[in-house]
């Protein structure tokens, strides 16, 4: 889920296997804020906002609701108060009175994510509205969306704003630019079954057009190509705005009896692509219980948040058996990524807790649901995870390895040219 990039900026890694955030990269933005500076009490997480303050909080508030937790009114007044007038949000506006301008660096994912957990929780049907319009106004002549508006589209920000449609109760395959729908560009951007990596998705073609596996794009593009978003229901239970597999119109029964085969030929279709993308999944996950992500020159290590991703992915698409492993290696090593990487990579812990009919609540012996509302404001309703107060405010923890590896990204990827964004969202190593 998803780590995104701009079309104007470079895109950086925030934590190893982090789950990291969209981030926009101004040519003379810091990458960490000032030592004196606070930020909302109302903002979950204590570092530096400025790249992933919207995604963060949204993850939070949608992960919270999803287990039944009414998070502080405060902080989704401060989601729905980072809008701007023409419906996009920003990753973070310190200054939330003041309008926005021709500056601010709104963008897709920030937008879509923002629309997943507003849609989720109620009661905004205007801000959710206005963020929908935005998206629909920014759409590619290709059926899909880059990181900003305008941007080359790529698999991960087209599947999150497609979770983005179907929350907000818009039928996917309908929303269409120069008559293509979103489910068109994913297609587009699914490796051939008879190229290296054939089955699995590219965030986006390369110079020449080539389609390179990509295992973050991968698990973005099975839950997009089903027309779902973020969260996925365990086997059984019905999710309100999930979007069963609408493009596809295929049940998941029809899914799991093609087996590992990679589907092809012209009448190849959106439920095709996941199928595929799934089974590449699988395949990577049975040689290892992890996925594997490195910056540019260095040793590939585990990507946590790669692989929580993942399970959600399998999930969706019915691969129930396939999660298994993932998700005890999860539950076994995942902890002090978590604990560094805050709020986002709790958040997408329960979702793939729940996804695979886990207990977010007892996962490896841990209370996730209480480890994310401690990297926030207490809850409104009484709760494990709300039982102390906040400050008043946070101050950014420049010791993170969040920041840190922030600032490495940004280095080592300004340096090989590429401009990819990531958060749960960058373009990771190929497996």
């Amino acid at each position: 889920m998803i780590v995104r990039r701009s079309a104007a900026v470079l895109a950086v890694t925030a934590v190893i296997g982090g789950a990291t955030a969209p981030a926009a990269l101004a040519d003379d933005a810091s990458p960490s804020a000032s030592p004196s500076r606070a930020f909302p009490s109302a903002l979950y997480g204590s570092t530096d906002p400025t790249y992933d303050g919207v995604w963060r909080q949204s993850l939070a508030l949608l992960a919270q609701h999803t287990v039944g937790v009414r998070p502080a009114a405060k902080a989704v007044d401060w989601l729905t108060g980072q809008q701007c007038a023409s419906g996009a949000f920003a990753p973070y506006r310190a200054d939330a009175s003041a309008k926005c301008d021709a500056k601010t660096m709104v963008d897709t994912n920030s937008t879509a994510a923002a629309v997943q957990a507003l849609a989720a929780l109620g009661g905004h049907d205007a801000e959710v509205g206005q963020a929908v319009r935005w998206l629909k106004d920014v759409q590619n002549k290709d059926g899909g969306w880059g990181y900003t508006a305008g941007g080359a589209s790529d698999t991960n920000s087209t599947s999150v704003v497609i979770g983005a449609l179907t929350a907000a109760g818009t039928e996917p395959k309908e929303q269409t630019k120069s008559e293509k729908s979103p489910y068109d560009a994913l297609l587009a951007l699914s490796v051939p079954c008879d190229k290296t990596g054939g089955g699995a998705f590219a965030f986006q073609p390369d110079k020449k057009g080539a389609l390179a596996a990509n295992a973050d794009a991968t698990a973005a593009g099975v839950v997009g190509s089903l027309g779902k978003g973020f969260v996925i229901e365990a086997a059984g239970k019905a999710s309100k705005g999930s979007g069963e597999t609408k493009a596809s119109g295929q049940s998941k029964a029809s899914e799991q009896s093609k087996g590992s085969e990679c589907a092809s030929g012209d009448s190849f279709t959106p439920a095709d692509a996941a199928h595929n993308g799934a089974s590449y999944l699988a395949a990577a996950l049975a040689k290892t219980p992890y996925l594997k992500s490195a910056l540019p020159g260095a040793k590939p290590q585990p990507d946590y948040g790669n692989t929580a991703d993942a399970v959600v992915a399998l999930a969706a698409a019915g691969s129930t058996s396939a999660t298994a492993g993932p998700l005890a290696w999860l539950e076994k090593n995942s902890g002090v990524w978590a604990a560094k990487a805050g709020p986002a990579a709790y958040a997408q812990l329960i979702f793939a807790a729940r996804a695979a009919g886990a207990q977010p609540r007892d996962f490896g012996g841990v209370d996730l649901v209480e480890k994310l509302g401690a990297t926030g404001p207490a809850a409104q309703a009484p709760s494990r995870d709300s039982a102390a107060s906040e400050p008043d405010a946070k101050k950014v923890d420049h010791k993170s390895a969040f920041n840190v590896w922030w600032l490495v990204g940004v280095c080592l990827v300004a340096g090989i040219g590429i401009g990819f964004l990531l958060s749960r969202r960058n373009k990771r190593q190929q497996l």
